[in-house]
């Protein structure tokens, strides 16, 4: 009769259990694995007979098939090699459980080596998380996944480093690496960079406080080196805490792509990631062959720093319209399909102009030039960036000053503050962290404004003829204003500070092409 071990697989970034059926039948001796697997699972049988022979324990001289069921989901990487081998030694009666008892609450993560040590995976944490909700009570992981497979409470985990530590601690026998943890090494310090750095200006980090607050996305446009790239790296340090639960969707990302660098450890520190501008579509939205996440999943819950933003590939850019409305990215294949969260604050820059001086004696572009720069990006792209700022150039006497600028810690209370009352405000609706994520009916709640400023938001209207995308946005920026200064109803000045966030609209409305 087959042996049945529990594995776990990765369908985007929740892990769904899978069963390791092995069986040895009368045949020619060989090794057949069958359930959907990819290259890395179907050369598993020539790490499989090595690792046994190398553990000293012997390999059936006949055939072996192995399916990992469900049959019709295709699986991919090395992690069922562990299941596989214990599964066969079981059945070959090389494993003997004392007391009778089965395997049927344990279930095996691993890659094996050809000596027969356990490598670690990538994508532990979530199929942690699948084994304590499929009801596992013990996950045996090689002992560098320990930490990280430790954070799912509620089950219990063992590290083991070799396959013949994994068959001693089923005979019962104890071993020096059960359910002990790695020497975690104090990583090295590094400079944390600081607002108080930044000089000459005040009235855009006011914007920017109010992006960070209430989650809002941010375009910045200013000439060469006038400190755009500077302001966007600081954002992370003046933006709030991630919650537990935040956290953990970022720790799963990372854990799923392979990029934990602190394996055991949660990713507390919202994510900041800044790809080039040569960055291919799928790179920034994810896919290729494995369809893993992009860049836009590996910022979920912190920032997207896109620089020179105009420089990206129009169809590269256009792609993010439908993940910076929905906050989740769609990749579909012809056998599956994998959703990935991608709740992300889109923070850009670019030159205003194509020398990059607009606005100054040094620049000679014409109207025409300017606005058929400024149209690498399209219009529904504009629509979704809630606050475009300029960044001017600073003043020799303000660089030149010692006095620092106000601190990241100052900001980040501020910034606080108001994201308090939005949490407040949104505890009973799930999903909903910020101003920015409001549905229609949240801001028909949370929004009303008196007459003086509907007229205010009527004349803007009537001028520069703005999209009801936009005029919602005016709403979600105008209750950030209100929530910053712990006001309940919107004021005028919070409707004018938030028709203030659209610099280049203005401008452009303004220009003349011949």
């Amino acid at each position: 009769m087959a042996t049945v071990l529990k594995s776990f697989s990765i369908m985007g970034v929740d892990g769904y259990p899978v069963d390791i059926e092995t069986d040895i039948i009368p045949g020619m001796p060989g090794v057949t694995i069958v359930g959907m697997g990819d290259t890395a699972i179907r050369e598993a049988k020539e790490r499989l007979q090595t690792a046994i022979v190398n553990a000293k324990y012997e390999f059936p001289n006949r055939k072996i098939v192995i399916n990992l069921a469900p049959s019709d989901m295709k699986k991919s990487g090395s992690n069922f090699d562990l299941a596989m081998a214990v599964g066969l030694l079981k059945r070959a009666g090389q494993i003997n459980i004392p007391g009778g008892k089965g395997l049927e609450k344990f279930a095996f993560i691993g890659e094996l080596s050809l000596t027969s040590q356990l490598r670690p995976c990538s994508g532990v944490l979530p199929m942690a998380i699948a084994a304590k909700n499929s009801g596992i009570e013990k996950l045996i992981v090689p002992v560098q996944n320990f930490n990280e497979a430790s954070l799912v409470k509620g089950i219990t985990v063992i590290g083991l480093r070799s396959l013949n530590e994994v068959v001693d601690f089923l005979h019962g026998k104890s071993t020096d690496t059960e359910n002990t943890s790695q020497n975690e090494k104090s990583s090295p310090q590094t400079v944390q960079d600081d607002f108080n750095e930044v000089r000459g200006q005040d009235s855009l980090i006011k914007y920017i406080q109010i992006a960070a607050a209430g989650g809002h996305n941010m375009l910045m446009t200013g000439a060469p080196g006038c400190g755009k790239s500077m302001i966007a790296k600081r954002i992370p340090t003046i933006m709030p805490g991630m919650a537990e639960e935040e956290a953990l969707e970022v720790t799963k990302i990372y854990s799923v792509a392979g990029l934990l660098k602190e394996r055991g450890r949660l990713i507390t520190s919202r994510p900041f990631r800044s790809p080039h501008h040569n960055a291919s579509t799928n790179s920034l939205i994810g896919g290729g062959n494995d369809a893993k996440p992009g860049e836009i999943s590996l910022a979920h819950n912190g920032v997207l720093f896109l620089d020179e933003i105009a420089e990206f590939s129009k169809n590269t850019l256009n792609s993010l319209r439908q993940p910076m409305e929905d906050k989740i990215v769609t990749i579909s294949r012809v056998r599956y399909t994998h959703r990935y969260p991608c709740n992300f604050m889109l923070v850009a820059a670019m030159n205003p102009c194509p020398c990059g001086y607009y606005g100054s004696e040094r620049c000679k572009c014409t109207d025409y030039e300017i606005l058929k720069y400024r149209q690498k990006l399209s219009g529904p792209i504009m629509d979704r960036i809630d606050i475009q700022k300029y960044v001017n150039q600073v003043n020799f006497l303000n660089l030149s000053s010692y006095s620092p600028g106000t601190s990241s810690a100052q900001l980040k209370q501020q910034v606080e503050f108001a994201r308090d009352m939005q949490k407040k405000r949104y505890a009973d609706f799930s999903g909903i962290n910020c101003n920015a994520q409001m549905t229609p009916s949240l801001i028909k709640e949370h929004c009303s404004l008196d007459s003086e400023s509907v007229k205010i938001l009527e004349k803007a209207y009537d001028k520069y003829k703005y999209s009801a995308r936009t005029y919602y946005k005016f709403l979600k920026i105008a209750r950030t204003f209100a929530d910053f200064e712990g006001c309940e109803n919107i004021r005028k000045k919070d409707v004018v500070n938030a028709l203030m966030s659209r610099d280049l609209e203005k401008e452009e409305y303004g220009m003349v092409v011949v």
